[in-house]
């Protein structure tokens, strides 16, 4: 279920006065909390990868004990990557829905049919509309 804006925005407030080392911090005891209960679900599909490397990345860099401000900056740009990435996705797939629908335009020319439906009172066997 989603968070109410107004609970979004008293959250957005706390953490905008918290400095990189305590985000983590919270960021650690959420994490905790969906473990030791399993109320959230991870993202599944391509974008559970994305957010599972993510954060595989970024726990490497804080055991390796990088700072706050170069594991922020690191995950930006990663964020940023898979932003690039999701538009070169939905890119190829606008491509192949355009393949797609050429090939059925173009079978359906070779077999005569027009692709719209059949009008009332044309079929065979069928007689006269009343």
């Amino acid at each position: 279920m989603p968070l109410s804006p107004y609970l979004r925005d008293r959250l957005v407030a706390r953490f905008d006065t918290l400095s990189d080392e305590r985000a983590f911090q919270v960021l650690d005891y959420v994490e905790f909390l969906e473990s030791k209960y399993s109320r959230l679900e991870a993202p599944s599909g391509a974008a559970g990868l994305l957010v599972k490397l993510q954060e595989t990345v970024e726990d490497g860099l804080r055991a390796g004990k990088v700072s706050a401000t170069s594991v922020a900056e690191t995950l930006g740009f990663m964020q940023k990557a898979v932003g690039v990435l999701s538009g070169v996705a939905a890119a190829g797939q606008s491509v192949a829905s355009d393949l797609a629908g050429a090939a059925t335009r173009a079978a359906r020319a070779a077999t005569g049919e027009t692709g719209a439906p059949p009008q009332p009172g044309t079929g065979a066997g069928e007689g006269p509309a009343r």
